[in-house]
């Protein structure tokens, strides 16, 4: 599994990519526009925080496949390193998808609510696709089911096409999409940091430091 951040505001992507094992940052419009501040700015103040090799994915607005091939060049001269863009699959998106990947630029297909979205963009040359797991179960389905379902598509047609799980309110989902088949997810700042939060681990800490200490004093191991 692969873990992305999803999250535009460089203080947590600094904290989360120094101690956390981070493949890279996904952005969205919203994401981006809560920075308040010019989004090619935080971009690529982003990709100065995680380096030329880790992925950085920015979703494109425009309407008409043109635009969206018009903007993702754009892109691609303007941010170095890994970029991927991230292209709802919608008809005008699907194609879209395959012009540019067709290009050779990285595509995730995002904004997925059925197995057959996920599997359209796949056929279509997709590099990533992207179940939005918690807004599924929203709308009364079963996201993790919809990325069991993907997985089992993907498998059966031998497609190379990656899971990017999206959208979760709870570190569970994230477990269950790992089972169900995600081979990356992308998770918000807060939800990154419960995933070794666990009272036991720090109190557990916390006596062994006690009792070695009782016994040997305060200097550490290696003093």
């Amino acid at each position: 599994m692969r873990l992305y951040i999803d999250s535009a505001n460089v203080e947590q992507i600094c904290h989360l990519n120094e101690y956390y094992p981070i493949a890279g940052v996904t952005t969205n419009p919203s994401i981006l526009v809560k920075e308040n501040r010019p989004f090619l700015e935080v971009l690529k103040e982003i990709r100065e925080v995680i380096g030329e090799e880790k992925e950085l994915f920015v979703q494109l607005i425009g309407e008409t496949a043109e635009e969206m091939i018009e903007e993702a060049n754009f892109l691609m001269r303007e941010l170095t390193g890994k970029v991927a863009v991230k292209i709802p699959v919608t008809e005008e998106g699907l194609k879209a998808i395959k012009i540019l990947s067709a290009a050779n630029i990285p595509v995730l297909a995002t904004t997925i609510y059925t197995s057959f979205q996920a599997l359209m963009a796949a056929l279509a040359g997709a590099k990533y696709v992207a179940p939005y797991v918690n807004r599924i179960d929203n709308l009364t389905g079963n996201g993790v089911k919809v990325v069991s379902e993907i997985a089992q598509f993907f498998e059966s047609y031998k497609l190379s096409t990656e899971i990017l799980a999206a959208s979760f309110k709870n570190v569970q989902q994230i477990h269950d999409v790992c089972l169900a088949g995600a081979e990356t997810v992308t998770v918000s700042p807060d939800l990154i940091e419960k995933f070794i939060a666990f009272p036991a681990t720090a109190s557990d800490v916390t006596v062994f430091k006690t009792e070695w200490q009782k016994a040997y004093g305060t200097d550490l191991i290696y003093s």
